[in-house]
């Protein structure tokens, strides 16, 4: 994949984005930057354009997909409650959203919550765990809210790294 894209100031500016303006503007104004590549409607690629793009592919196959190739508010908010760490379950610390508080993914928040998962694949703890312990991202059926105990357990998942 070549030299990634993140870097540690803005993985960190996720992290404390609700407890720092300087994180906040941080975040922002890396979020708009050019990445340099132009995209195929002609626009000039921002950070935000490729997470979303990479979001979309690595994690929206079956939404609606209604900004192609980049996931919008409603493709984040219907795959976010379906990423696991490691293994599935609904304890907080596999629940990938439940571990980084975002209770809702709306408007607000939906770019972060995919630069996090990205960035997070790309240098945080997610590729600490895929590199030294074998564990990575899983992708569980939608809607496990509302699945019993043994339906999650025996949901069809699918494991996904980006090394």
């Amino acid at each position: 994949m070549g030299k990634s894209f993140i870097d540690k100031k803005f993985y960190d500016a996720i992290l404390n984005f609700d407890d720092s303006d300087e994180a906040q503007d941080y975040f922002y104004t890396y979020m708009e930057s050019a990445t340099g590549k132009v995209a195929k409607d002609g626009h000039e690629e921002t950070v935000r354009d490729k997470i979303l793009r990479i979001y979309a592919t690595l994690f929206c196959e079956d939404t609606a997909m209604k900004n192609a190739p980049y996931a919008d508010m409603d493709d984040v908010a219907d795959t976010a409650d379906r990423l696991y760490i490691g293994s599935v379950g609904y304890d907080s610390e596999h629940w990938y959203r439940m571990k980084h508080h975002f209770p809702v993914i709306d408007d607000d928040n939906f770019d972060r919550f995919a630069a996090l998962v990205i960035a997070d694949m790309n240098m945080g703890p997610l590729h600490d765990a895929a590199m030294n312990d074998g564990d990575t991202l899983v992708v569980g059926e939608a809607d496990p809210l509302h699945m019993t105990a043994e339906q999650r357990k025996n949901q069809k998942t699918k494991s996904i790294s980006i090394m």
